[in-house]
């Protein structure tokens, strides 16, 4: 045969024809249908009989193709015989799968000698013949494929489907078979797809949707079982068991490359977890307060798998945070009231114990994060528990605000000071509760009181010479700069110190220019300070000093004018204090007082033994009624001590008793008491608290926040608008938030005030809509 086919492609003879050259390749093509082995020799000279008959016989070639589909017809019918021949699930898939693969096996390489088939019974150009050589091998192969379509798959399809998805519900319920029947029938769906745009076409209608329709029936009927038989606690875990299994599933039975997985975790998750998601919710609430983190890590894992699913999750983690918090304040508020530590205390406990639940439970997950900061920004800027009421304006009206920001600052001062607190605590012990501090503050909304009340410490602090760390107190203002606080009130913090360092070097030289002279001099601090950075200056009370201290005053103010011409000094002596020398019969005490307490001794300096009355005391110091009742209660009245050391007729329970009759002298049976014992030498601290502002200026206070932040509020409007030439109230609402958050948030009601007040001074107009802005140049 070899010899003849050369001497046909060297012209010996004529052209062959089809018939010369079918008896050859029927018998070979059989045997390689039936895969029965053939000689090296005859498969090369099916090459070159197939090339003949394509080459040079036309007709030849489409009958070619014709026989060779009629053969392969009739064998599968052979083969459709035997597969229908089993009745049984495991049974038909075992003889499909085993003909397909053995089918599928010859689709490879069977079509490989008749490439030219499709060139020649198709009309192209010398390019597309060269272009497409292995096209009439894919033709040869597309026609076994759909010949095996519709002979066996047409009519057998139904039966597959049905049968491998009884096989894998079996799987379902914990039954051991051979996975590949499946995985064959999946890969027959796919390959004999002859929809070249779409080649997962067949797969989807007849594998894939069937798949997953029937994964929704076995779990309609299941999960409701469970359920019922084993409550909701054992069900969640349940649930996510059979979410992983099914996938796990998916990954072996379903197309990898399409989009099956996402539709069969879809389809589960609504069977599974949709019907049952209230009563799971439910759960999770007493698993947040039981602090159960197994179980909630099974609630998280569970409503993952859902769009969504997490939200409810984290709105009752929020929910809890926020009652626990609060609920805590509540139960501990005499006490935060006295103690402001305690206070931050329990917010970082609160803080401390969710961000560990967050960690273990959802794995820092930032949904959960989000809502734990959510939580804790409630928490701390809820007015509820305490409460500091700002002034309303004419031009604004305020609402209550939260104390935590008086409270922070309150602990700073604890913490920055000489106190019990500070002394039991070792350097590295303060610095950590600081930034403690600072991570609460970062949840305070309005951080412009917070730096009210700091600054109003610090001042304190700086003037008594309480610090004992200066340098951690300059710490504490590059970490107030570090977590966004305003550059403005950062700065006044950072002159203070340098204020302070100058005025030491001042006061030296005051000293040294012996304006006075004598141990009364040397012993005089003075701390010239500037006015802007430190306090306001509306204010000054007025009082009758001793003469000592009326002496000392205009010499220190002519060496000061000498110095720097054009400066003005001006005397704060409700921010002055003192240490005098108390004797009587007891003994001899050294007191440090304020300024106000000590021009109330200096009354009995020359009559120890002599009653004095309200009125007459409010003659010879000169000081404000209020101030006076106050310095008055703090000597007849200090609670650190047994022996008050003045006395007052008749005995009253609060400062607004006093009236003018009332009679003070000093107590000549005064000592201090330590241990039981009587002693008769000491030093007592009636500072206690260095009242920097009067009742007065304390409103003023509170007034000016409120002012600064209409100030504020104007300035950034008129910022926006001057950049952006008009606006909406929403747009100017948002980047207004954006501006001024790390000082305070302007509430919407304030944010209106102040656009009518800038329409009103035409800083900028309306257009026909009302709430559309201009701005005017």
């Amino acid at each position: 045969m070899a010899d003849y086919c050369i001497d046909v492609l060297l012209g010996k003879q004529e052209l062959p024809s089809f018939d010369r050259y079918w008896p050859v390749i029927e018998p070979l093509f059989l045997k390689l249908l039936h895969q029965e082995a053939v000689a090296k020799a005859k498969w090369h000279d099916l090459f070159v009989l197939a090339h003949e008959v394509c080459l040079w016989d036309l007709k030849g070639c489409t009958k070619l193709h014709s026989n060779l589909q009629k053969l392969i017809e009739s064998f599968l019918q052979q083969v459709m015989s035997n597969v229908f021949a089993d009745q049984e699930d495991q049974a038909l898939l075992k003889a499909y799968t085993a003909e397909w693969r053995k089918f599928f096996t010859q689709c490879t390489y069977l079509p490989v000698p008749f490439s030219e088939i499709e060139i020649s019974l198709g009309v192209k150009t010398a390019y597309n013949v060269k272009k497409n050589t292995k096209q009439g091998e894919k033709d040869i192969r597309r026609m076994m494929l759909n010949s095996w379509n519709k002979i066996i798959f047409s009519n057998i399809k139904q039966r597959l489907q049905n049968s491998a998805m009884r096989l894998v519900c079996s799987e379902r319920n914990g039954e051991a078979f051979d996975s590949q029947l499946v995985i064959d029938v999946r890969e027959s769906f796919v390959n004999l797809c002859s929809n070249s745009q779409n080649r997962l076409e067949m797969y989807h209608e007849n594998f894939e949707k069937p798949y997953i329709e029937a994964a929704e029936a076995f779990y309609r009927v299941k999960a409701p079982e469970y359920f019922a038989a084993n409550g909701v606690q054992n069900y969640i875990c349940y649930a996510y068991q059979k979410l992983k299994e099914e996938e796990q599933m998916g990954l072996k039975y379903l197309e990898p490359c399409s989009d099956s997985i996402q539709a069969l975790r879809e389809c589960c998750a609504r069977c599974l977890i949709d019907a049952f998601e209230e009563h799971i919710l439910t759960e999770c609430s007493s698993f947040i307060r039981n602090n159960d983190a197994e179980r909630l890590q099974a609630i998280f894992r569970l409503m993952d798998q859902i769009p969504e699913g997490i939200s409810p999750i984290q709105k009752c983690l929020e929910q809890y945070i926020v009652q626990q918090g609060l609920a805590d304040m509540f139960s501990n508020a005499g006490q935060i009231n006295k103690d402001c530590a305690r206070y931050v205390e329990l917010l970082l406990d609160l803080f401390t114990k969710f961000s560990k639940l967050i960690k273990e439970v959802f794995n820092d997950d930032p949904r959960f994060l989000t809502s734990r900061d959510k939580a804790f920004k409630r928490i701390v800027n809820d007015a509820s528990v305490f409460r500091l009421e700002l002034p309303s304006l004419e031009k604004c009206k305020t609402q209550p605000e939260s104390r935590c920001p008086e409270l922070l600052a309150n602990c700073c001062d604890m913490l920055l000071r000489k106190t019990p607190l500070s002394k039991k605590l070792i350097s590295d012990e303060i610095e950590s509760r600081l930034k403690d501090i600072i991570l609460v503050l970062k949840y305070v909304q309005n951080k412009d009181v917070f730096m009210r009340y700091y600054k109003v410490h610090l001042t304190r602090r700086l003037i008594l010479d309480s610090s004992p760390d200066s340098e951690k107190e300059e710490n504490m203002v590059g970490w107030l700069r570090d977590v966004g606080m305003p550059a403005d009130y950062i700065n006044k913090l950072a002159r203070m110190f340098q204020d302070v360092k100058v005025s030491k070097d001042l006061n030296q030289q005051i000293k040294d220019s012996h304006i006075h002279k004598g141990t009364f001099a040397d012993s005089i601090n003075i701390k010239i300070l500037n006015v802007g950075a430190w306090a306001r200056g509306s204010e000054r009370v007025q009082v009758s000093l001793p003469l000592e201290l009326e002496d000392f005053i205009p010499g220190v103010e002519d060496y000061y004018k000498q110095k720097h011409n054009g400066r003005k000094l001006q005397w704060y002596h409700h921010m002055s204090n003192g240490t005098i020398t108390f004797s009587n019969k007891v003994g001899k005490f050294d007191l440090d007082v304020t300024t106000f307490q000590i021009a109330v001794l200096f009354a009995w300096n020359e009559r120890p033994y002599d009653r004095i009355s309200f009125e007459d005391l409010r003659l010879a110091t000169e000081l404000p009624d209020a101030e006076l009742r106050r310095t008055m209660w703090s000597l007849v009245n200090f609670p650190k001590i047994k022996q008050q050391l003045l006395l007052c007729v008749p005995e009253v329970k609060t400062p607004k008793e006093f009236d003018d009759s009332t009679l003070f002298w000093v107590n000549q049976e005064f000592c201090l008491i330590r241990n039981g014992k009587i002693q008769k030498r000491g030093k007592l601290n009636l500072v206690g608290r260095l009242q920097l502002s009067t009742e007065k200026s304390k409103e003023e206070d509170n007034a000016s926040i409120v002012q600064l932040r209409i100030l504020r509020i104007q300035e950034a409007i008129v910022q926006i608008m001057k950049m952006r030439k008009q606006a909406t109230i929403q747009q100017l609402q948002i980047e207004l938030v954006k501006i001024l958050k790390n000082m305070f948030l302007p509430s919407k009601q304030m944010i209106k005030e102040q656009i009518e007040w800038l329409v009103e001074h035409d800083y900028m107009k309306r257009e026909k809509n009302r709430n559309h802005f201009i701005y005017v140049a």
